[in-house]
Order: structure tokens, then sequence, then C-alpha cells
């Protein structure tokens, strides 16, 4: 977009070109210039407008006259009324969703109250362990239950065994910022969940997308995690015997998912064809148990980008090739071959890139550089090959070549995020020919995964800090 300046002073301004005859323009994200770890303490505020307390009140747009609970995190902001062109409604809770932006709270250095106590993060256990009794007291779901609305009560939806496990990482995250009482409340639910999970651990479940029910990567790896983590817990609660049986078991059965190209998202599910290569895995690194340097995981992340990224790919996003002319991206999608954009009514072909999922991969390769950085060593083999030599590493590449790389990598798709968004407000997905935003808006997840990129990012040497050369492009 090219704007005219005047050079004439205001008072000999045409008035044609004032107030509401003016031109529509916004100021347009500085992708080079925009610091960020300044801006994700921006985004943290945006997240927080999305968690109700006893003093910010939501009214269900569905059911007027109907008020939110202290302590719910809606998904969106957005449903259909107030988003033209998407007939989903997303204000509601989403255990998984509300987790991830718990942990984040719980990691942004908000200031407490005098006792260090952080009054969002006791909304947030009172809430969950809300819902948690009304599941217990359903007779038609279980504590996997996905879904619920803004008083806390059951929605139909899908069971999700991923749920409890990653509300219970949040919890033990965030333990040391409650109160005596909640504290109590918090140990209670970590216990009812831990339970549960030792029931239902080797079963299937819907998966992360919440399309398919099977043995799903994603949630196995959130599980291995909370079951290592509890193993060695500090806020006395008892470590039951199965748990170590349980780490045994799902370690060896993510192995299982591993095709000799890729690790498969579910299995033993009639998912359609094509859902792999799944960005499910490279988060599972950001919420579960996968370390950034198995190189099976590399050798899923090298096909993940190229079926997004490689022009010759029939999924490569045409975004992406105007981006990387500016030195940006690419962005990341959730699957080959994904139809939802927002409006189920009416699926679309190819799906398009989400900022959560380009956030996600920005975050395991800034894992991937810390590891690298801290052992000294490329996890270098012929599975991960692939994953380094798009970064131009090989084998006579150094350490400190591959964090540096790594790093400069993941700012680029960070970078993309923030050129695509809308006056840095981040919806749920970018169009992946034009890049506008698209989709429900404001989704909490989108700034809760940019924020836990930055966190991974600024665990980098300073050198590594420094902003990148680019100038100012043209707006998208």
């Amino acid at each position: 977009m090219t704007v005219a300046l005047w050079s004439q002073s205001m008072t000999g301004a045409n008035p044609a070109h004032i107030g509401a005859n003016a031109p529509t323009v916004k100021p347009r994200p500085a992708f080079a210039q925009t610091d960020l770890v300044a801006l994700s303490r921006y985004f943290s505020l945006l997240m927080m407008r999305n968690i109700t307390s006893d003093g910010y009140v939501i009214e269900d747009p569905a059911s007027p006259g109907v008020f939110s609970a202290p302590g719910c995190v809606i998904a969106a902001p957005s449903y259909p009324a107030n988003t033209p062109g998407v007939d989903q409604d997303y204000v509601f809770n989403w255990v998984r969703d509300g987790a991830i932006t718990a942990i984040e709270i719980a990691l942004a250095g908000l200031l407490p109250v005098p006792g260090g106590v952080l009054p969002s993060l006791v909304d947030y256990v009172n809430f969950a362990a809300l819902c948690q009794a009304n599941a217990q007291n359903s007779a038609t779901v279980t504590l996997g239950h996905a879904c619920f609305t803004i008083t806390g009560e059951v929605r139909p939806w899908s069971e999700q065994n991923d749920g409890p496990a990653i509300q219970s990482i949040a919890i033990l995250t965030l333990f040391n910022q409650l109160d005596g009482a909640t504290q109590t409340i918090a140990k209670q639910l970590v216990e009812t969940n831990l339970s549960y999970l030792l029931e239902v651990y080797q079963n299937k479940t819907t998966n992360l997308w919440e399309e398919y029910e099977g043995y799903s990567f994603f949630a196995r790896a959130v599980q291995l995690r909370f079951f290592r983590e509890i193993s060695a817990n500090t806020i006395s609660i008892a470590v039951p015997a199965g748990v170590a049986d349980a780490i045994s078991w799902l370690e060896s059965q993510l192995a299982t998912h591993w095709n000799g190209q890729l690790y498969v998202s579910i299995l033993d599910a009639a998912e359609q064809a094509g859902y792999d290569a799944n960005i499910d895995i490279v988060s599972a690194v950001c919420y579960g148990g996968i370390e950034p340097t198995d190189t099976k995981l590399l050798a899923t992340a090298a096909i993940l980008r190229r079926q997004w990224a490689d022009p010759s790919s029939s999924n490569y996003y045409p975004i992406n090739g105007a981006d990387a002319a500016k030195g940006l991206g690419p962005l990341f999608g959730r699957y080959p071959g994904d139809h939802y954009d927002g409006d189920v009514a009416a699926p679309v072909v190819g799906g398009h890139p989400w900022a959560l999922c380009t956030a996600n991969f920005a975050e395991f390769q800034y894992r991937l550089a810390n590891a690298i950085e801290a052992s000294g060593a490329i996890p270098l083999d012929q599975f991960s090959e692939p994953f380094f030599t798009e970064l131009g590493l090989g084998a006579s590449s150094s350490a400190a070549d591959a964090s540096a790389a790594l790093r400069a990598s993941s700012d680029v798709m960070l970078r993309a995020i923030v050129y695509h968004s809308d006056h840095y407000e981040l919806s749920e997905q970018f169009d992946g020919t034009v890049g506008y935003e698209k989709s429900v808006r404001n989704l909490t997840w989108s700034y809760a995964s940019f924020l836990s990129a930055v966190r991974a990012r600024s665990a980098a040497a300073p050198a590594a800090k420094s902003k990148p050369r680019n100038s100012r492009g043209p707006r998208s």
C-alpha cells in the first residue's frame, strides 16, 4: 500500500482528507524492528482479556443472563454473530487451552498480591476444580471431558485424556503462587487426575484436533510428561507404584508411532488419508515428554517444513513464497489435507497455516538450539540429516553454528506471525494464499504459544538475541 504524505500544514490541509473522509490506514506491524520479548508482554495482556475473574465477568452470547464464573479461560471471544464467515462458538472453556494458558500466566512474572499469591491462578484452580466436580457428577462424561461452559457446566463434547495430564502439569507449575486453601484444592485436583489417568492411559482417546479416536502420539506424550513430573513432585502428593510402569509403557508405545519415515499422529483410527506429517508431533515437544533431540522427531519435522514451504509440494502455502522473499516464515498448518477454516459448513481444501502451529515449531527449534548448546553436540544421524541439511548444516558444522541457525530460523517464523497479525492481535489462522488473518479472532492459545516460544528463545545466548537486519516490508 502506498500512502501519499501531505507536505502542507494541517491548517491548509484539504478537508476532504480529514476525519470520516480520510482513507483507512492502519499502522503496519514492523516485523523486523519489533522486539519479540517486549511484544510477548503485550501478548500476555491480550491473552488475559480471555480470562474471567469476580470483577471481570462475561455474558454467554448464546445464553443471555448467564454469566461467567471466576477463572474461566475462554478459547476466544468469537462466535458466529460477531465473526462473519465463522460458524463456530469458542466462548467455552477447553481443559487443554486453559491449562496451556495457566502455565503462561504462572511463568510470566506477573506481580503477586502480598503473600506471593497470584489471584488469576487461584481463580483458575477453583474453576478447574468446579469443572472436574461437574464431570465426576455427570452420568455421561469422564474426567477426560474436554469442554465446559463459562459457568463450569459440562458441555456436550469429546473425551480427551491429554486434558487431565496437561491440567495437572499446569498446577504443578503454578502451585507456589497459590494460597494455602487453594493449594489444598489443587492437590486434590491433581490426585484425582492421577488416579483417573492410571486407569485410562493405555486406552484410545480423542486426538488433539478433536477429529479421531485412537492412540494419539500427542496424548501419550503429555501423559508421559505428567507421570514423570508427578514422580518427582515436591508438593507431598503420594506417587502410586503404577506410575513407574506407566512411564515405561508410554515410552515403549510412543516408539511404535515411527513408520520408518516419520512419527504417525494417531494409530488404530479411521483417519483420512494424508493425516501426516502432523504438527501435533512437534507440539508434543512443547507440551509433552518428547525431547527435541530425538532424531526421528527431527525427521518428522523436516517433512513438516517441506510440505508447506516447498513450492513443489502439493500442500504448499503460496503465502510462504511471498514471505520468503521478505526473509520471513514459513508458516505451519495442522496437517496436509486439513479442511477447517472456522466455517465447518463450508470446508476448504488444503487448510491454512495457524499461529499456534507456527509458534510451536519455532519453540521446538529454540529448545533444540538450547539442547545443542548445552551438550556441545549436534544430534546428526541418518534420520535427522534432512532436517539439518535444510538449515545449511552438516557433519562439519559446529554446535555454535547449529544453535545460531536454529534460533535465526525460529525468529523469522515468529516475525511472520507478527507481520500477518491484525495490529498485533492474533486470530486462529492465516489465509494460506494472501496471509490475512481468518477464522476465530483473538485465540487464547495463539497468544500462549507465542509466549511459550519466546520463553524458550530467552534461554539463548545473548549473541543470538540480536534483531535481524531486515528492513520493514510492505504490508501483506
